[in-house]
């Protein structure tokens, strides 16, 4: 069709859903994702939890029916490739058996990119450093280590690619203690294997100043949504936690007051942070673009509850509509910087206890696949 936009959607995918003994160690035997899911609950009325899948199942990622099924189902509704996130410490690889399958079968044909994820693994979910179970140490030495072992998957005729230049991105930059330098590591192993590399930062936070960081030797930046809510640029979206449901055993409690008139303790603080989304996505779709490369991005859902024992951040009224306006108004705004500068990055694919999943849910289906394909098509 003439002046339809030509954009390559890709869903940022991961691969926790399968054991490892490095789960088995810290969390319990059989450990994956999906333990996490299946215990979460609601914890206001009409709180969505918890997420569970229905077309694609329990699945796990190591049998490669289940990896064929996800690829051919993103194929359907206009997902270009998945992101897989890819970790990396010093040499060990963790939840590497998904994607190393995928390259050393060939299938699914499916293009593919990767992500490195570079936080430190802690008992919290979130990178920070209290209780480290995998700790990042970075050295020129490893940097060199790492991008030669990563050749071999650019050279993967489904690596994406922009001008033949395999895209690679890292999750935290800000972690790299000479960000500059590492990335002139990798481009010069690169070029020794007659490579060069497409080089992405995640965007994670409403700044200013990236284009500083891009100026460190990256090609450019994703727009990693939903973008952190501690900033005051939030605020205005930002909802009074409703009261929780409240547990057998304090209703029992709050019934023996009444009859007794015992004194009625405090109200804990809440222990979650509501953010409206469809207020969310209007605020996201007034941003200023910014000079530099900066590929959009977008989110079906948010609601950590599953991961996060404490302080989750919801986001509420998720809705296929809301996601499908938000990324119909991201491919409208977005001016592609070449024929291949042209990604939209959609998280998640499959990030089941963020509440942030385009696979479908017992809730919604396929709404949101649908609303993706409507979106691209428009």
């Amino acid at each position: 069709m003439s002046g339809k936009k030509s954009v390559r959607p890709i869903a940022i995918y991961l691969p926790q859903y399968h054991p490892v003994a490095e789960n088995d160690e810290w969390w319990g035997k059989g450990f994956t994702e999906w333990t996490n899911v299946v215990k979460s609950k609601p914890l206001f009325e009409g709180h969505y939890q918890p997420h569970l899948p229905s077309d694609l199942g329990f699945y796990d990622l190591r049998l490669p029916e289940t990896r064929q099924a996800q690829a051919d189902l993103a194929k359907e509704y206009g997902i270009y490739g998945f992101c897989y996130y890819h970790y990396w410490f010093n040499g060990r690889r963790i939840l590497e058996r998904p994607f190393q399958d995928v390259f050393e079968s060939g299938e699914p044909d499916f293009p593919f990119m990767l992500c490195w994820a570079n936080e430190n693994w802690t008992k919290v979910w979130d990178g920070s450093d209290k209780e480290i179970l995998l700790k990042q140490n970075y050295c020129e030495e490893d940097d060199r280590k790492h991008i030669q072992s990563l050749i071999p998957y650019f050279k993967d005729d489904r690596y994406i690619k922009v001008d033949g230049k395999p895209v690679f991105i890292v999750y935290k930059s800000t972690e790299l203690p000479d960000a500059k330098r590492t990335l002139e590591i990798w481009r010069e192993e690169a070029r020794k294997e007659g490579l060069e590399l497409y080089l992405c930062r995640m965007e994670r936070w409403i700044v200013t100043d990236d284009k500083a960081a891009l100026e460190l030797g990256f090609d450019a930046a994703v727009d990693f949504q939903p973008l952190s809510p501690s900033l005051r640029q939030y605020q205005k979206i930002r909802k009074k936690p409703p009261t929780a449901i409240p547990t057998l055993q304090k209703r029992i409690k709050s019934k023996l007051e009444r009859m007794f008139k015992f004194p009625s303790d405090k109200e804990p603080k809440a222990e979650f942070n509501l953010y409206n989304l469809p207020a969310y996505v209007e605020f996201d779709l007034e941003r200023k673009e910014p000079d530099y490369k900066l590929f959009p991005g977008v989110s079906p859902m948010w609601d950590n509850t599953a991961r996060r024992k404490s302080d989750a951040i919801i986001f509420t009224d998720s809705a296929p509509e809301v996601y499908e306006k938000w990324l119909s108004g991201k491919i409208e705004k977005f001016k592609p910087y070449s024929k291949d500068e042209n990604f939209v990055f959609i998280n998640a694919w499959n990030e089941w206890a963020e509440g942030n999943h385009l696979e479908p849910c017992q809730k919604w289906g396929r709404k949101f696949l649908e609303a993706t394909k409507r979106a691209l098509s428009k």
